[in-house]
């Protein structure tokens, strides 16, 4: 693909998030695109799982109907109506096609917003090279997220070969649930991946993620192997109930032990971005468990405790 081809390429991005010091050396700039192949129950980021936009009400923007009906009036499919409480009620089942075009331009408090919009790879990285001065001071650079980015196959890879014409240092956060061909082409244009190994048992990973782990972990071991150069950070988020114990860490440190070029990292649970849920219309599924911040560090240290024993050997 030439550089004018890549640079026109389009695709959905929900977020753009600049100074970010935790995904990936240095301070980057985050591209968060819509669309991913898991449906996990603690996800963070509920508005990257559909491909398309997502319509989200904050009824605490909402002025009410008494004042205001510029929404349901705007509305082409009458998914919006009056609500006994004097807010808005949206039935999702007729909200389709339009992807809240119409009623979230027309809201004057932004009580309805849209998670997601389609911008240019061009788009993209003119925001990403504003910071390019924190880039070159602290080994930083754009990492693209999700969702899973490489959902969007062709879009991902345009904005990770141009930022690459463009000298930009790139990393990607992926869950590795994509064709192989991706995630080899993709790795040719990375300076890093991060990549999540959720669980090795695959009955519990497709209970939990809606996906199961065996095309995941034959990536990872792939892209190990095949670019032994690259450096990759293997993250497993650690959550109640379904990998906070020894076992379901000690399977994971074991399998990406033989591979000198990957280091691990466990991410403590947090309940950030539950409130997304409600603005979507959807119920959390994790409810109101909690983890102590106390119960990961230990799970840090066996994992470090096998890998480095396994790499002396």
């Amino acid at each position: 693909m030439s550089s004018l081809e890549d640079r026109k390429t389009t695709g959905i991005v929900f977020n753009v998030q600049k100074y970010s010091v935790h995904d990936g050396p240095g301070i980057r700039t985050i591209v968060f695109l819509n669309g991913c192949t898991l449906a996990c129950r603690w996800c963070s980021n509920p508005e990257s799982q559909s491909g398309h936009p997502q319509l989200a009400y904050n009824a605490g923007r909402c002025i009410g109907t008494e004042h205001c009906s510029r929404c349901f009036e705007a509305c082409p499919k009458g998914a919006i109506t009056k609500a006994d409480d004097g807010k808005i009620s949206i039935d999702r089942s007729l909200c389709r096609g339009c992807d809240g075009l119409f009623c979230a331009h027309a809201c004057p408090s932004q009580g309805l917003i849209i998670y997601g919009d389609t911008r240019s790879v061009e788009q993209v990285l003119r925001v990403v090279e504003q910071d390019a001065i924190f880039y070159s001071r602290s080994g930083g650079g754009m990492t693209i997220s999700g969702g899973e980015p490489l959902f969007q196959r062709d879009f991902a890879l345009a904005m990770l070969r141009e930022a690459r014409r463009r000298r930009i240092k790139t990393a990607i956060e992926t869950c590795g649930n994509v064709p192989w061909e991706t995630i080899q082409e993709a790795a040719g244009n990375l300076n890093h991946v991060l990549f999540d190994i959720k669980h090795m048992d695959n009955a519990s990973h497709k209970a939990w993620t809606g996906g199961e782990n065996t095309r995941i972990l034959d990536n990872f071991r792939r892209l190990a192997t095949t670019f032994p150069d690259l450096p990759i950070l293997c993250r497993t988020p650690v959550i109640p109930g379904f990998n906070d114990n020894a076992e379901a860490i000690r399977g994971i440190a074991e399998y990406i032990a033989p591979y000198p070029n990957v280091s691990y990292e466990l991410l403590p649970y947090h309940r950030l971005g539950t409130q997304k849920y409600d603005f979507l219309g959807r119920e959390y599924e994790m409810g109101t468990v909690s983890l102590p911040k106390s119960a990961t560090p230990p799970l840090q240290a066996l994992a470090d405790e096998i890998i480095s024993a396994k790499r002396e050997k």
